[in-house]
């Protein structure tokens, strides 16, 4: 049976979303990959464009809450930035492991140049690529 594995972040609009992307697309066949926020701010427009750069379509992810999600147990929880391991819920027997990477919408909101702006986007989705192409060692 493959385990559930969450990304937690604040807003569920980019990184959480882009790690569910590349889960889904690199290791589907070993788990099971969702992503939630403590809030919903909706799916940012550049993540799903830097993601469909690589072909991975996240056009139809939602943003939602780990309420949405309190029907499926969580064998791990990533916690994608430091706001959400501050704040995150409590999961009876799920193992938290917080693996931060920089916020692309916080980094870019004073940049003009939009290529300048997707590519810390791309920086960030490349990071989480890694660490989703590596995942086993985080696991324990």
């Amino acid at each position: 049976m493959k385990k559930n594995i969450l990304f937690l972040c604040t807003g569920n609009s980019c990184r959480s979303q882009m790690a569910e992307g590349l889960g889904r697309k690199l290791k589907s066949d070993k788990y099971n990959f969702y992503s939630a926020g403590t809030t919903k701010h909706g799916l940012n427009e550049r993540a799903v464009r830097v993601m469909d750069e690589i072909g991975i379509d996240i056009t139809e992810h939602k943003s939602k809450t780990t309420d949405e999600l309190v029907s499926i147990e969580m064998d791990y929880v990533f916690t994608v930035c430091s706001d959400a391991h501050e704040n995150c819920p409590y999961f009876a027997a799920t193992k938290i492991i917080h693996t931060g990477f920089d916020d692309p919408p916080r980094l870019t909101k004073e940049f003009t140049d939009e290529e300048e702006v997707l590519t810390v986007y791309r920086r960030v989705r490349d990071e989480i690529k890694e660490m989703i192409l590596n995942i086993e060692k985080h696991l324990g």
